[in-house]
């Protein structure tokens, strides 16, 4: 026979168990050393469209 549970593990207990390794983890952000706006780490700058120093996304004009 295997191995059984003494007492049973309520809800809570269980629920506070699984919290420590599926927490949901906040982005990382970083300054955008071109504009400065803050962007997601490893990821083109939504403000200026640069990443590591090249421009990746070309700057759209507001002309309309």
């Amino acid at each position: 026979m295997g191995a059984l549970p003494k007492r049973r593990i309520s809800k809570t207990r269980q629920a506070h168990k699984r919290s420590r390794y599926l927490k949901v983890k906040q982005a990382k952000m970083v300054p955008c050393p071109q504009c400065g706006s803050l962007r997601l780490a490893h990821t083109v700058c939504p403000g200026c469209g640069t990443y590591k120093g090249r421009e990746i996304l070309a700057a759209e004009d507001d002309a309309g």
